[in-house]
């Protein structure tokens, strides 16, 4: 029997983060030593404050509203308006399965074209394709760190004429660690206000920050068409629990109606017990304030020791300013590995894999072309547990210290750097 399926969904594949994941872990069950670059989840251990929280609300089984507990409704509200200054109420946030889940509803609300810009975070195309959307990368360039200049947004946004466009911009961003200045984003809220775009903003790693500047985001400077997207994956380390979270204000009235009667129809409402645990991380933020500001300091540690090998490597990459990504490309290395076969990206990461280890994505699974050299590189291979028991400053000054604490990410890096000189 062969059933007819949905055309949109036919041409779906895995998700390119959740299949690196799944075959760098089969390799290190078969024996094989593997630098797994791959994929992006906090390595550190939930904080305990949540962990006690879903212990003592594990019997809590009854069905909650479907925009989200009240009380975590309220408490996220205020953790927005306290740690960035947003101006949103209970009113405006929805509870989701995981942010991924509410933008992939929302995407699915919204008519119009989507824009990208590239590279960005896998899973942003194919939800708007199984929607059947006009899908527009808008392809951003290394020397401005892959941030989207008003002038790339602008000649977008022109090309798609009169028709309703939805922006979505991820800050700081996966798959490049790059981070917005304010002056950038009030440029490009501009642009957006000129064009009346929907701005869907993926902040999901706003306290992963390295620039000391202070997060800023769109809804700064054009609060009357941005949606905010959040959630306690990153920052409290809980990815596993799938909770996320979005913040619509009231000129988006309309998107919040749909999105809550899609909501009733589909996941209903959050499990209660990962409710109760995320309550206790935004409500009593100051709990786990330590955790977060220590954590944001060995991403960054991180960050900048695999920067630093890239560079010596003779790779272009811009430095991070935050999440826990580099996006470095192989382009000085072009011919050598053209005379090896390697013309994509694709074949450059098998190669990658099979010879030196190390397992990446390559920049076509970020919406750019196939023959761009660059990868996705997630600086989180090590035990997060150890690391932060044992995390100390003064860590960062001592390449010995470094390769004692991240150990798969400095052997990984001597890996590339003899696959790179065989060539």
């Amino acid at each position: 029997m062969r059933p007819a399926l949905n055309p949109f969904v036919l041409s779906l594949k895995e998700s390119a983060t959740l299949a690196i994941n799944i075959k760098a872990r089969k390799l290190r069950q078969r024996g094989e030593t593997i630098y797994h670059y791959g994929f992006g989840q906090s390595p550190f251990p939930v904080p305990e404050p949540l962990v006690q929280a879903l212990r003592d609300h594990a019997a809590s089984k009854d069905y909650l509203p479907t925009r989200g507990l009240p009380e975590l409704c309220e408490a996220v509200a205020k953790y927005y308006r306290e740690e960035f200054g947003y101006s949103f109420e209970e009113s405006h946030v929805v509870v989701g399965p995981g942010s991924k889940e509410l933008i992939f509803e929302t995407i699915y609300l919204m008519e119009g074209p989507l824009m990208i810009p590239a590279p960005s975070w896998v899973s942003y195309g194919p939800q708007a394709a199984l929607r059947g959307k006009q899908i527009l990368p808008i392809i951003t360039k290394r020397e401005n760190s892959y941030r989207l200049t008003p002038e790339e947004l602008d000649r977008a946004c022109h090309s798609l004429g009169q028709q309703q466009k939805t922006l979505i911009m991820n800050n700081p961003g996966n798959p490049t660690g790059a981070v917005y200045r304010d002056d950038e984003l009030r440029e490009l809220a501009e642009i957006c206000r000129a064009y009346q775009v929907v701005v869907i903003s993926d902040e999901i790693y706003a306290k992963i920050d390295f620039t000391d500047n202070g997060h800023s985001s769109l809804v700064d400077h054009y609060p009357e068409g941005t949606i905010v997207t959040g959630g306690i994956s990153k920052s409290f380390a809980a990815g596993g629990y799938r909770l996320g979270v979005m913040l619509i204000p009231d000129t988006l009235e309309i998107i919040m109606h749909s999105l809550k009667a899609v909501v009733s129809e589909t996941f209903s409402a959050v499990s209660a017990p990962i409710q109760f645990a995320a309550l206790e991380g935004y409500a009593n933020y100051d709990g786990v304030r330590e955790f977060v500001e220590t954590t944001n300091r060995i991403h960054r540690a991180a960050s900048r020791y695999l920067h630093k090998r890239f560079i010596a490597m003779g790779l272009n990459c811009p430095l991070p300013e935050g999440a826990f990504y580099l996006f470095p490309d192989f382009g000085n290395y072009r011919e050598k590995l053209r005379a090896r076969g390697a013309l994509t990206g694709r074949k450059m990461c098998e190669m990658l894999l099979d010879q030196a280890k190390v397992a990446v994505l390559p920049a076509s699974d970020f919406y750019l072309p196939s023959t761009n050299l660059g990868v996705r590189v997630a600086s989180v291979d090590y035990d997060g547990g150890k690391v932060l028991a044992n995390w100390s400053d003064g860590i960062v000054d001592s390449e010995e210290a470094m390769r004692e604490t991240f150990p798969n990410l400095a052997e990984g890096c001597d890996s590339l750097e003899r696959f790179l000189e065989k060539l």
